[in-house]
């Protein structure tokens, strides 16, 4: 089975920078796309960025020219480097991928989302 962790969650001051990072492991065929969803207290979770496999990458308005979303794909790692940080980034920043799983096969690769556990992100102004 496929597995998503992320890491890089902190506590930053207002005009600060962060990068997460989104591993996804295990018996991964191929990864369609890897995106970074966020999710503020009493708010709905909302798409950030998205990179898909032939790397088109798409950002939420709110984040666009301070946020970038790049990928390595040889380990199967996206990366959301973001800059000039402010309170209202602040919410728990969950990685979503979409990938082919051959947990059953290399003869019978599954479509699956998954998602990862969540990092924290706090921006103090």
């Amino acid at each position: 089975q496929v597995r998503v962790v992320e890491s890089g969650g902190d506590l930053v001051q207002a005009g600060g920078s962060l990068r997460l990072s989104c591993k996804a492991s295990g018996t991964i065929y191929s990864i369609d796309a890897m995106a970074w969803y966020r999710q503020a207290p009493g708010k709905e979770r909302e798409l950030v960025a998205r990179i898909l496999s032939q790397g088109q990458k798409n950002y939420a308005e709110s984040v666009k020219g301070r946020f970038t979303i790049f990928r390595d794909s040889a380990e199967n790692t996206a990366f959301l480097q973001m800059n000039n940080l402010g309170p209202e980034d602040t919410a728990v920043y969950y990685c979503k991928v979409d990938v082919l799983d051959a947990q059953y096969g290399l003869a019978d690769p599954r479509y699956a989302v998954l998602w990862g556990q969540g990092t924290v992100v706090t921006v103090s102004s």
